[in-house]
């Protein structure tokens, strides 16, 4: 097999109280606004997770809701890398792709609670929610489903020539459906612009990737087929903007797909019901003191000497932000019940 080579952070980084922090202190003042950006990004999707788990457990969110807590630099840090004609293409843990694609979080928690104020008008509910206008294509509710979809975007692409790529994400568990592996051999054979982003959190529900996947790393699955691939920090949201510039610029270039493996992590269960008994609190708890996305961000911003105030500041106004939504979605109504007969392509 080929083993993939794989992506590290430029810079070098030391442990201060179990976590890994930036050496250098000194930002540009570019890097320090992308910085900025970035923390914010993520903190929205976490605050907007935290409030849909709280949802979910007042009976206010029905069926499955699949919590995107912990792997926030994925997204973030692959959305900073792309043009606003590319698409975005994801499975059912889809409300941080949704958020990072500019999407309304008014809509989104809407239609998490079902309500026609919602992206779907109350009818898609968590798994599937779409915005044409953020170039957002979903939110799949079956494994691997989202992946084929994802190269035949890539596909539009190509034959529009509009110089962009579809984004096409999918987990450690869906990399072994052979649906991937046909979309790989097409997307190979006519060099289509599509990045397969592999976050692999360690578990797929509730099975360890090291016992489900043969191999040493993900990212060399579509060596076969002549695909190059990178095993990436995902909890480093640079680094994630470092690997996922190399791998859209080599799509966009029209040398064809790119694999890129996110080592990332989920602090929640697979989904709500999952008690996810199958790890060690003790394990959830390294990973959040030592790994967090959001704050080695933070702790690099704090060495940047940006206040500990305004950054208290910036989550106060998150923290509106999702009140809001909250506040919108519980206001907006439910779908009328003739609603069960719009957006159907086949009646029988």
């Amino acid at each position: 097999m080929v083993k993939a080579p794989t992506v590290k952070s430029s810079k070098k980084t030391s442990t201060q109280k179990g976590r890994q922090v930036n050496k250098s202190a000194t930002l540009s003042d570019k890097m320090k606004k992308e910085l900025v950006n970035y923390y914010k990004d993520m903190l929205l999707i976490r605050r907007f997770e935290e409030k849909a788990g709280q949802l979910y457990g007042m009976g206010l969110i029905g069926g499955f809701c699949h919590l995107y807590i912990g792997q926030e630099a994925v997204v973030v840090g692959m959305q900073a890398v792309i043009n606003d004609n590319s698409s975005v293409i994801t499975s059912y843990r889809d409300h941080g792709h949704m958020l990072a694609c500019g999407m309304d979080p008014k809509g989104v928690m809407a239609e998490l609670t079902g309500r026609r104020g919602g992206y779907s008008r109350g009818k898609g509910g968590s798994m599937h929610m779409f915005s044409r206008e953020k170039n957002f294509f979903g939110g799949h509710g079956i494994v691997a489903a989202q992946v084929p979809i994802g190269t035949g975007l890539a596909f539009a692409h190509k034959y529009k020539g509009d110089k962009a790529v579809c984004l096409t994400y999918l987990g450690d568990g869906a990399i072994n459906q052979g649906q991937v592996y046909e979309s790989f051999n097409m997307a190979a054979l006519w060099s289509l612009p599509c990045v397969y982003i592999i976050e692999n959190n360690q578990y797929g529900m509730g099975t360890s990737v090291s016992r489900a996947a043969a191999g040493e790393t993900l990212a060399s699955r579509g060596a076969a087929y002549g695909i190059p691939g990178l095993e990436v920090d995902g909890m480093d949201v640079l680094a994630v903007k470092e690997a996922g510039k190399e791998a859209v610029e080599h799509a966009e270039s029209g040398k064809g797909p790119f694999i890129l493996e996110m080592k990332t992590y989920r602090y929640r269960g697979h989904s709500m019901s999952d008690p996810a008994k199958y790890r060690t609190k003790e394990e959830v708890n390294r990973m959040r003191q030592e790994r967090d996305p959001i704050d080695n961000v933070k702790e690099r911003l704090i060495q940047a000497d940006v206040a500990e105030e305004e950054l208290k500041g910036m989550d106060k106004l998150i923290r509106d932000t999702v009140s809001e939504a909250v506040e919108f979605a519980q206001k907006s109504e439910e779908p009328d019940p003739s609603e069960l007969y719009t957006d159907v392509l086949i009646q029988v």
